[in-house]
């Protein structure tokens, strides 16, 4: 056994009730805001055509809607992608027209301007098809939730699973809510990064967990309080440097990987940051809150067979 040693210990439990504040203002927040603004669904679950246009000069896009405004698209939506020059048009689904002859009526009714737009491609998605991509995508989560709380129960101790499965719930929220906010289009790439960040939080919190039942077993005195402060601590440096290397990689591919990317990267950006937090202020406050104690992780001792009997033989 050792003694715990506080010298160079970070207090992070101190701040756990401001900790509590924060998040809950964040998940709050982001839940009236998912519900009141709702999400800039890209086309793969709203269905419908999208055409990318590109132009020698700065589009404006003011006159664009209102050319196809004239044009019976008034539903269409335009918006700049990757530079001023590239246009992005999505239109909503239409019964018994065809992607092509959508995508020749609108490019006849931008050629009425008297510019030369070049169409760079184009990508159809049927409504039934973008109602069953909403439905797996929101299955696929509550799947990975619900088995990472078996596992982590499992493990560990139930306490921890279901701090985990609250962090985790936690940073998808708070992640979902900010590209409600900022009216980032939610299409299948940003959902496989919410999905990624899930596993990047999840193995954050396995680490950080490992550690605090390896400290409450090694440690002779101390409160659960300084054993996760001290369990935290000594997974700081880990943490930083995992987080820093993952965030400059993301980094790289949010100015170098193009538009297409923008969505992806800004998801993992925002979550990496997100999961390291909530591994430190959700997972193990919500251990430490359900009274997590050093008998709850100590190993079970088996009872080897016929060891109550007298070994005299009498």
């Amino acid at each position: 056994m050792q003694l715990l040693n506080l010298t160079n210990t970070v207090a992070f439990m101190k701040l756990r009730v401001p900790a509590m504040i924060f998040s809950a203002i964040l998940v709050l927040g982001s839940l009236f805001i998912i519900s009141t603004k709702s999400l800039n669904w890209g086309l793969d679950f709203t269905g419908g055509t999208l055409i990318e246009v590109g132009y020698e000069q700065d589009a404006n896009l003011d006159s664009i809607r209102t050319l196809l405004q004239n044009a019976d698209f008034p539903d269409a939506v335009v918006q700049n992608f990757g530079s001023s020059k590239e246009v992005l048009i999505r239109l909503a689904p239409r019964e018994g027209v065809k992607a092509s002859e959508l995508s020749n009526n609108v490019m006849d009714a931008l050629r009425t301007a008297g510019d030369n737009p070049e169409m760079r491609r184009i990508e159809f998605v049927g409504p039934s098809v973008g109602d069953e991509l909403t439905e797996q995508g929101g299955l696929a989560m509550l799947v990975a939730l619900l088995c990472i709380l078996v596992y982590v129960a499992m493990r560990f101790e139930w306490r921890f699973a279901l701090g985990s499965v609250i962090a985790l719930a936690h940073d998808v929220i708070i992640t979902v809510g900010l590209f409600s906010i900022l009216q980032i289009e939610f299409d299948l790439t940003v959902l496989a990064a919410v999905l990624a960040v899930i596993g990047y939080s999840l193995n954050d919190t396995i680490v950080v967990s490992d550690r605090i039942r390896e400290n409450f077993r090694k440690v002779r005195k101390g409160e659960p309080e300084e054993i996760i402060n001290i369990s935290l601590t000594q997974t700081l440096n880990r943490t930083i440097i995992t987080s820093l290397t993952t965030i400059f990689v993301l980094l790289a591919l949010y100015y170098v990987g193009g538009a297409l990317i923008h969505g992806f990267a800004t998801a993992l950006l925002f979550g990496v940051v997100i999961g390291t937090y909530s591994s430190i202020y959700v997972a193990s406050l919500v251990a430490l809150l359900l009274g997590i104690s050093k008998e709850d992780l100590m190993p079970t001792e088996v009872e080897k067979e016929g060891a109550d009997l007298d070994p005299s033989g009498l």
